[in-house]
């Protein structure tokens, strides 16, 4: 049977108190929420997210191999040209991977992990992997700026060595009038909270839940976990309270630490209950949006190999935002003065096609002769004691672990986060090269600093309709004992 194979996380490193938003645009919102929400840097995307928890969720299974991408989100950066390609491409998948995006529904995660369940069962694809991300904004002074919170989660679905199988499924579909953004549309528009919560939220959630127990012949008492969006944070406990869920059963929404992170909430929570599920255990896992979707999963003894405890580090790898006024311009709600230097020149498309793998999947050559690896890719190597001409194999750099040999902070670039950080790594294994430097202060860096690979956005051509992606070079940070 088909079932999860490894999951991963990724939750930005920026998150902004609840307060700090309250002393800024209170007077326009009454909506109160505590604690914090997850923002990206301005570096980052609903695509850059899912390569990141793609990342990581192929790491903890290798060496399955991984045939179908799937990518769940309402917040693509292109309205046609397919994401789920360029997050192959980012992670090196082979250029025969079957690739889809899924969007316009909330619950398109929880739909693209059924889709991929489907086709590993019909025996159509050995590994799905299947990437939910989401950055929605809401309008400054608006509930769903208080609300929405930005994360990425991903599974990899296959149909041997699953820690977690899928043992069922109940679907709600209904056209319900709730959120809804239109082509040309920025930020969420919606119907008032109580229509909502009283017509949808708390109705669908709880007829997929009970249609799925019905459907089964299970109880309540069957399931160790029970995961579902926490919009409404009465009603969401109020739900698990009448359909017969005590509350230790009921998961974490996430909702005061990340925020409802959309597509990805039902599976970033997921995620979490693996990190601390045991064999047995039967998790229910229930999505929101143009209806409901609940999923359940039952824990195999698989868990106690291949364990990821990614969740738990991203979460507790944070950085306070404590100007509002950055949060805005992070997310290009306020416009700023960039200067000549901000200018975005003209995207060379087909040079970009030409040297997508050494651009998008960080990919440099090795010396056939000696092993000393290159970046960008060479004819002949750099060896002094070697020299060989055309002896190259590819290398991957995107999955190496290095350290600064030099930096530099340029108070003369132009960048949304000043200085503009760049400088010279030194990869595990051999090899150097330059890069801009994200998710860290410039006091923070010195020489010989551990980083990691992170795929960014590098810019976005606004005139022409391109978004320009890469990778850049982040500082580790110790949590746990563990390098985040």
């Amino acid at each position: 049977m088909a079932g999860i194979i490894s999951y991963g996380a990724y939750i930005p490193r920026y998150r902004i108190a609840r307060q700090t938003i309250a002393k800024a645009m209170g007077w326009l919102n009454r909506y109160t929420l505590p604690g914090e929400k997850a923002v990206t840097n301005f570096d980052e995307d609903s695509l850059t997210m899912a390569v990141a928890a793609g990342m990581d969720c192929i790491r903890a299974a290798e060496p399955v191999k991984v045939d179908g991408l799937y990518f769940a989100t309402t917040t693509a950066p292109y309205r046609e040209r397919e994401s789920a390609a360029i997050i192959a491409t980012a992670l090196a998948l082979p250029p025969a991977v079957h690739t889809a995006d899924l969007g316009n529904s909330l619950k398109a995660g929880t739909s693209a992990a059924l889709l991929a369940c489907g086709a590993v069962e019909a025996g159509h694809r050995e590994g799905v992997l299947v990437c939910a991300a989401d950055c929605r904004l809401g309008k400054p002074g608006s509930s769903q700026e208080v609300l929405f919170g930005d994360a990425a989660a991903a599974l990899l679905i296959g149909g041997e060595r699953v820690i977690a199988s899928l043992e069922g499924s109940y679907s709600v579909a209904c056209d319900f009038p709730d959120h809804w953004r239109a082509a040309f549309d920025r930020f969420d528009r919606t119907l008032e909270d109580r229509w909502i919560r009283d017509e949808g939220y708390v109705p669908f959630i709880s007829e997929a839940i009970s249609g799925l127990l019905k459907k089964y012949g299970l109880k309540p008492a069957h399931v160790s976990r029970v995961i579902y969006p926490g919009l409404y944070l009465r009603e969401h406990a109020a739900i698990a309270r009448k359909l017969g869920f005590e509350p230790h059963q009921l998961q974490d929404p996430l909702i005061t630490a990340v925020g409802d992170s959309g597509t990805a909430s039902p599976l970033l929570m997921l995620a979490a209950a693996l990190e601390e599920s045991k064999p047995g255990d039967n998790i229910l896992v229930v999505s929101y949006g143009s209806g409901s979707e609940a999923l359940w999963f039952k824990v195999t003894p698989e868990i106690e190999k291949r364990r990821n405890i990614r969740f738990r580090q991203c979460l507790d790898a944070k950085e306070e935002l404590t100007r509002y006024e950055q949060y805005l311009v992070f997310n290009g709600i306020l416009p700023v003065e960039t200067g000549i230097r901000g200018e975005v020149g003209t995207t060379q498309l087909p040079l970009a096609w030409r040297e997508r793998k050494t651009i998008l999947s960080l990919t440099g050559s090795r010396c056939k002769r000696c092993g000393v690896p290159h970046y960008p890719p060479q004819r002949v190597c750099v060896n002094p004691d070697c020299g060989a001409i055309d002896e190259m194999e590819e290398y991957r750099f995107a999955d190496k672990e290095g350290v600064l040999f030099s930096y530099t902070e340029d108070h003369l670039a132009s960048t949304p986060n000043p200085p503009q950080l760049y400088g010279a790594v030194d990869f595990d294994g051999g090899g150097r090269c330059l890069f801009d430097i994200t998710d860290c202060e410039a006091d923070s860096l010195e020489v010989g600093t551990a980083v990691r690979m992170t795929f960014r956005r590098k810019y976005v051509d606004e005139a022409r309709g391109i978004h320009g992606y890469g990778w850049k070079a982040r500082p580790l940070q110790q949590q746990g004992g563990r390098d985040v």
